[in-house]
């Protein structure tokens, strides 16, 4: 038995602004690859500017620039999902109010004939 206010897997579809599982991996993936890059960017600028035993300065800026270029990309990829969500919600709700006019149009145009029929002359 299904809660109240529940409706079955075949029942209309409610609007989702939740992005595509496609897009959700296609920006984890830019993350990764943002992060890594930002950590070759971030040890390779300290390495040149160190002299000397630079392991740990070399580490701290892998570390510092990998979460940089994450953070920055990760913000971008979730406004950009947001908006495909919200882009996709919007188009839906579009589509289901035309299909509901086109419901309501037929609805009248069966209730007009039925009410024209019943008065001849």
């Amino acid at each position: 038995m299904l809660p109240e206010g529940s409706q079955r897997a075949g029942g209309p579809r409610q609007p989702s602004a939740l992005p595509s599982v496609q897009a959700r991996i296609l920006a984890f993936a830019a993350i990764v690859v943002a992060g890594a890059c930002g950590a070759l960017i971030g040890g390779s600028l300290v390495s040149l500017q160190c002299k000397g035993d630079c392991t740990t300065p070399t580490g701290a800026g892998a570390i510092v620039g990998g979460v940089v270029a994450a953070a920055g990309v990760a913000v971008v990829a979730v406004l950009t999902l947001r908006a495909m969500g919200e882009w996709r919600r919007i188009s839906e709700e579009q589509l289901l109010g035309e299909e509901d006019a086109e419901e309501e149009d037929v609805e009248d145009e069966d209730g007009a004939d039925q009410d024209n029929d019943g008065q001849d002359g």
